[in-house]
């Protein structure tokens, strides 16, 4: 096991001042990550995607996890600080500086399955979330995923029908995965501490209901609650044959998106694929 510094002294050593722009916070107590990289269960020679690792808090907790890690960061500022992680666990770190919304995660990750773990970034967690949730390919190619959110963000990827966060994320993150709130993490966690309380998400895929489209899925979830305190069927007009699945659905159309479960949004989505490939 490597004898490293303290994350406090190497965030001052190389001037890691965390970025407001970045929406960097830094987590430093060691016990608390420990217990975040505990959470995808045993990681020992398991590949993990780190995004946004800072001075290497998490990282470090992955590595002594026995995880091999590929990390990527756009600050540069904190590369030095990364690469002496690497130096204290030879062979098992990999940091490539970049922009993770624009870089093909499984390219990065040479084809093989992985987990993500990860204190995202604020102004791109939701972002990041939505883009490993997405596409027809599945199950994915990560394993689970164990992210840190915004408190409000995070009830709202687990939110249940007729509650005022369930929306978007939360069927997108339903419907064929399971998500759950692993942990709530307190804001004085952090340096510097935000202004609002995090918890953390985490995700493994599960069966795929057959016969729907994730991109129609996508589409219809984004127009209904895109005007989500109007009635379906005003919210869903734009979406041809909508109103019609509507009604062969038996779904009353002055209702409003949060009053539709999981399993409604599917059916919906569903019936509008056949409608598509018969017409």
């Amino acid at each position: 096991m490597a004898d490293l510094p303290p994350i406090r002294e190497v965030i001052k050593r190389h001037g890691l001042a965390a970025s407001k722009a970045l929406g960097q916070n830094f987590l430093l107590d060691e016990q608390l990550l420990a217990r975040i990289a505990a959470l995808p269960g045993d990681l020992t020679g398991e590949s993990v995607l780190e995004v946004g690792p800072g001075p290497g808090g998490l990282t470090r907790a992955l590595l002594r996890a026995g995880a091999k890690v590929t990390a990527i960061e756009m600050d540069r500022r904190c590369l030095p600080a990364l690469a002496e992680l690497g130096e204290a666990f030879p062979g098992q770190l990999t940091v490539i500086e970049g922009d993770a919304l624009k870089l093909d995660h499984a390219t990065l990750m040479h084809g093989a399955p992985f987990h993500v773990a990860s204190n995202l970034p604020y102004n791109v967690g939701t972002a990041l979330f939505v883009k490993w949730l997405s596409g027809e390919a599945w199950p994915p190619q990560w394993r689970s995923l164990t992210l840190m959110f915004q408190r409000e963000v995070a009830d709202r990827i687990v939110a249940a029908p007729g509650s005022d966060a369930y929306g978007r994320l939360a069927v997108l993150a339903q419907w064929r995965a399971d998500a759950a709130l692993a942990m709530k993490v307190h804001r004085s966690a952090f340096t510097p501490p935000p202004k609002v309380m995090s918890a953390i998400v985490h995700v493994t895929p599960a069966d795929m209901p057959e016969t729907v489209s994730a991109r129609m899925l996508e589409r219809l979830t984004e127009a209904a609650f895109g005007q989500r305190r109007k009635m379906l069927r005003q919210s869903l007009k734009g979406v041809p044959g909508a109103l019609d699945a509507l009604a062969v659905l038996g779904i009353d159309e002055t209702r409003r998106a949060e009053t539709l479960g999981v399993a409604d949004f599917v059916a919906l989505a569903r019936a509008l694929d056949q409608n598509r490939h018969a017409g």
